[in-house]
């Protein structure tokens, strides 16, 4: 098992010509989700070359505009590209008012149906859930009403051992009560232990999204033990005091909660245009915590089990 995320964008605030705002797409068990829309999204889903056609589920953080300026562009173009398939779009409450606002002003009716999914409340909700992952939006601590994304695969069944199998002439209408995990009776009445036939599988890959948030140790208890986990790491711990002011976190809140969440992995992300070298997030972030890489536009992560 295996998944791959893709940076769109990874500052904050404007986008410049050189760094693009929060946008990102995740391909976990072959279904690609966007995880929020910054300005310039879609431009930079065609420069990657990720096909539109494969998203069919869009995450938005909160309602500040670096982190949803670019959606109206995208549902537009897809109406352009004669899409048909529903759109499933996740947010706090006031986006749909947005985009439906925007397309009855510039009188387009769309060609397929938009879902608008609002969340709301203090506590982790369960959003998406279908045959190999589920989706859990997490409240965060910002400014405004935002909430982080958890990516969870869901437990594969048990890998039969085909040696062990044909030597016991297991037929094959049993095979998926072996995978299920259940004990195997053979033609004599004899119970044989599932562990002769079947291997544990590969643990189900999580990836968390955390992304506009203030120092917030509540949310290390529902992201625990990620495989990799993006939290936002705007400013340094020199500028600790504004990331307070403005509801924001430096690398060592970052680093705090990786460590207090037990992730595997973490990647800094919506970075200050007050830092041109953004390598001294990393060398920040080194100092604390080993597993621990900077996003980079355009760069693929791949995590695998």
């Amino acid at each position: 098992m295996s998944f791959t995320l893709k940076i769109l964008g990874c500052s904050s605030a404007t986008p410049t010509t050189k760094a693009h705002p929060s946008a990102q797409i995740l391909n976990m068990e072959e279904k690609l989700f966007l995880i929020d829309c910054g300005e310039g999204t879609q431009v930079q889903l065609r420069k990657y070359k990720v096909r539109f056609s494969k998203i069919d589920h869009i995450f938005i953080s909160h309602l500040h505009g670096d982190h949803f300026f670019g959606l109206i562009g995208l549902v537009s173009s897809f109406h352009t590209l004669n899409r048909g398939k529903d759109l499933h779009i996740y947010s706090p409450k006031g986006l749909k008012e947005i985009i439906i606002t925007q397309l009855k002003i510039t009188k387009t009716q769309l060609s397929y149906y938009i879902h608008f999914h609002e969340l709301k409340g203090n506590e982790p909700i369960l959003i998406h859930d279908d045959k190999k992952l589920t989706v859990t939006a997490i409240p965060l601590k910002h400014r405004i009403k935002t909430f982080g994304y958890l990516f969870e695969e869901k437990q594969k069944e048990r890998k039969l051992n085909m040696d062990a199998v044909l030597n016991h002439e297991v037929e094959v209408c049993d095979y998926r009560g072996l995978k299920l995990g259940k004990d195997y009776t053979d033609n004599n009445g004899n119970v044989i232990d599932n562990s002769v036939f079947t291997s544990n599988p590969s643990a189900p890959l999580k990836y968390a999204y955390c992304s506009d948030t203030a120092y917030y140790p509540e949310i290390t208890k529902w992201i625990k033990g990620v495989d990799l986990l993006y939290h936002e790491s705007t400013f340094l711990d020199e500028l600790k005091e504004l990331a307070i002011k403005t509801g924001h976190s430096t690398v060592k809140d970052a680093v705090l909660i990786a460590k207090e969440a037990e992730a595997k992995n973490l990647l800094l992300g919506h970075f200050s245009a007050r830092y041109p070298n953004r390598e001294v997030f990393l060398e920040e972030a080194k100092l604390y915590f080993n597993n621990v890489e900077i996003s980079e536009k355009g760069k693929d992560f791949i995590y695998n089990n």
